[in-house]
């Protein structure tokens, strides 16, 4: 039975505290943290050969788990507390201490705890995003270094830039609504300079790497799809208009996109494709992300059929022909459905972000204006200045993640090797772990013969 509001404590809601705001934060970072677990853990376990299930899902599963406790410790103060640098906060371990918590956030009418949280699944999954252009031969341990190294030196560079209110490229208007820049291409570019210093797949292995499992990879995708509600949904930090606008504009380019990329696998190869569909999802999710609750509706279809229709071009045509990407090994296509899908969604918001939906955002900020809208109203200098700021941003983002990526690989095979061996390349799941995803032919025997199995096994005699 809940208390009569006069006999509630005062302290638990100051003035400044909107509950309702507060409900839908805490709501919002939930359904993206769903995006990853348990959405990429499904969604990487069952897109991968039945010998990397496990190794795959697992990766994902290390990596959100890994994330919230480096975010918690220090993470969160490099991307959102003081400056340290114009690209980066101070480094302190003030993020767990109650009085920060329970003070009013930098953003929002809530505390610094919703903050955290809701920050901290947009790191993890881009973590885990990088993760897809790894899977299938990446050393396990070589990824549980990678994780908390890649997000203190390259993830909070970026999102403090882009996103803090004392960033260089925030306070200069660069234009990332819920991550173009700060999530999906920093992990397309880290995803493919980890994949050419980590090492191409087993021959074999790149020349046929069926799904597992078809229907759960729809199951997964479907959860990055829903979950995607969230991610774009609670970036402006309130349950407001522009809320219901990011909202409507994310599947309805999501939508398009999907049916683009699936008319295009029709008319080129004549089949409707079940994994073509999903990379046309995704590529309309990550495009509309800079640009969701900037846009109109319409503005949010026309992006849809770009980014159902470029980054298939990228992907089924020049990545055969360019000579590089042909010998860097993106399990999963990363590069195209995150880099170039995340690149073209920054050059379209630069172009279609509307004034009033930026003031809704922004605030009253006459910088903000995209090019089509700036050419209208006669302010064509203002217009090119935005498009100049979305590549500068653009170029920012591919430059320290090329840099910083590389630095981070090449110092951990100083420790470990990035590459797994041959033999274990050769057998998956079983060598590396222990344990294998199905129990079909072999009853079972690879767990009871692994470490917790063969425990429980022991703990049995014993008693």
């Amino acid at each position: 039975m809940s208390l009569p509001q006069s006999l509630v404590p005062t302290e638990t809601s100051p003035e400044w505290l909107n509950k309702g705001d507060n409900a839908w934060q805490l709501m919002a970072a939930t359904l993206v943290g769903v995006q990853s677990v348990p959405g990429l853990v499904i969604l990487y376990g069952s897109i991968v050969k039945k010998k990397w299930a496990v190794n795959s899902a697992f990766m994902a599963l290390y990596a959100f788990a890994a994330v919230f406790v480096c975010w918690c410790l220090w993470g969160f103060r490099m991307s959102f507390g003081d400056r340290l640098l114009p690209f980066v906060g101070r480094p302190d371990f003030a993020t767990l201490e109650q009085k920060v918590l329970l003070e009013q956030g930098f953003a929002g009418l809530y505390p610094n705890a919703t903050l955290v949280y809701f920050q901290f699944v947009f790191a993890a999954i881009t973590l885990i995003l990088i993760a897809g252009a790894l899977l299938g031969r990446m050393n396990f341990k070589a990824w549980m270094l990678f994780v908390p190294l890649w997000l203190t030196f390259s993830y909070t560079i970026g999102a403090f830039s882009v996103w803090s209110p004392n960033g260089f490229l925030f306070k200069a208007g660069v234009m990332d609504f819920a991550g173009g820049f700060v999530i999906h291409l920093s992990s397309g570019v880290a995803g493919l300079t980890a994949a050419y210093w980590v090492g191409p797949r087993m021959p074999k292995d790149r020349e046929r790497f069926p799904p597992n499992n078809i229907p759960l990879t729809l199951t997964g995708a479907g959860l990055l799809w829903m979950g995607w509600t969230g991610f774009n949904g609670g970036a402006p930090y309130a349950a407001n208009l522009d809320t219901s606008m990011a909202i409507i504009n994310t599947h309805l380019c999501t939508a398009t996109s999907l049916l683009f990329w699936l008319f295009l696998d029709i008319l080129f190869f004549g089949k409707p494709s079940v994994i073509g569909a999903v990379q046309g999802m995704i590529t309309g999710l990550v495009c509309i992300t800079p640009a969701a609750g900037l846009v109109q509706g319409w503005a949010a279809m026309i992006m849809g059929i770009l980014s159902g229709s470029i980054p298939w071009f990228t992907m089924m045509v020049l990545h055969k022909k360019i000579e590089f990407l042909k010998r860097v090994d993106d399990t999963l296509a990363v590069f195209h459905t995150h880099a170039i899908a995340g690149t073209l969604g920054g050059i379209l918001t630069g172009v279609f972000a509307e004034p009033r939906l930026n003031r809704l955002f922004f605030g009253d900020d006459p910088k903000y204006v995209g090019l089509a809208y700036a050419l209208k109203m006669g302010r064509s200098s203002a217009g090119l200045r935005q498009m100049g700021l979305q590549l500068a941003g653009i170029a920012f983002i591919v430059g320290i993640n090329v840099i910083i990526t590389t630095i981070i690989c090449l110092l951990i095979r100083l420790v470990v090797p990035l590459r797994l061996s041959d033999d274990e390349l050769e057998t998956g799941d079983d060598a590396i772990h222990g344990e294998d995803a199905y129990a079909v032919w072999g009853d079972g025997e690879t767990y009871e013969n692994s470490i917790h199995g063969g425990m429980a096994k022991v703990a049995d005699e014993m008693l």
